[in-house]
């Protein structure tokens, strides 16, 4: 078996083409190749608006798009997590560019770890407000209206709907930043009891964090990613384990 290498990012929340952390992870997506990564994974919130399949988003970031693209065709595996200002990509990331999409968390196997990735909104059981919103944006109606309105009534509404989550998520990333780091560590044991990995990497609280505990003798590690508001970094998983490198 080829050796692997995955890299990680989340909470870019790329606003568009003049955005400079844009310029930078289009760069950094350039540099990735077949030879030197074997796993792409974009964790949620990677730009700060996407609905759906329209065409409006697609022209907005198309240096990004087509960089994705270029790496799914040189046979990188991406992995594209939806997070709260990223929805419904199905049609788009997965049918026209060839990611694999995933709405909820999912598992992989990788350079001898067992991994469980997630965007990470689902850290606060206690956010009935933002369940509720979670919930009410990924139900079928908002599914079908997400691909099916115009995509000026879309933006706006997404609009809307990312604001009111930013209002929700915002509250919870106001808290003390050792309350964040433990709401991380508690999901990440409480999920270490109901399934098999070694280590879980999330993102979304904005919070950098990396801890290890002991689950039945076995050592799991739990690893969030930040944002690239205060640090645009990615973290690298290969044969000598998991590490941050600033981009």
């Amino acid at each position: 078996m080829p050796l692997q290498k995955a890299v990680f990012v989340s909470d870019l929340h790329l606003t568009g083409p003049g955005d400079p952390k844009t310029h930078l992870f289009t760069k950094w997506l350039k540099g990735l190749t077949a030879e030197n990564v074997t796993h792409l994974f974009l964790v949620g919130d990677i730009f700060d608006l996407w609905v759906g399949s329209h065409e409006y988003f697609n022209s907005r970031f198309t240096d990004v798009v087509r960089a994705i693209s270029d790496l799914v065709k040189a046979g990188i595996e991406v992995h594209y997590f939806e997070g709260n200002h990223d929805l419904h990509l199905e049609k788009f990331w997965a049918d026209q560019i060839g990611a694999h999409v995933h709405a909820d968390d999912a598992s992989f196997k990788i350079a001898g770890h067992t991994v469980r990735v997630e965007h990470g909104d689902l850290i606060n059981p206690d956010d009935k407000g933002y369940l509720f919103l979670r919930g009410f944006l990924r139900s079928a109606p908002l599914t079908f209206l997400a691909h099916k309105l115009p995509e000026k009534l879309v933006k706006l509404i997404g609009e809307r709907a990312s604001s009111a989550s930013r209002d929700y998520t915002s509250t919870a990333k106001a808290k003390p930043v050792a309350e964040i780091r433990n709401l991380i560590r508690q999901h990440a044991e409480a999920q270490s009891h109901l399934a098999d990995f070694d280590l879980i990497v999330a993102g979304h609280v904005h919070v950098a964090d990396d801890f290890s505990f002991d689950v039945g003798g076995k050592k799991v590690r739990s690893i969030n990613l930040g944002s690239w508001f205060e640090t645009p970094r990615a973290l690298v998983l290969d044969s000598r384990g998991a590490r941050f490198e600033d981009i």
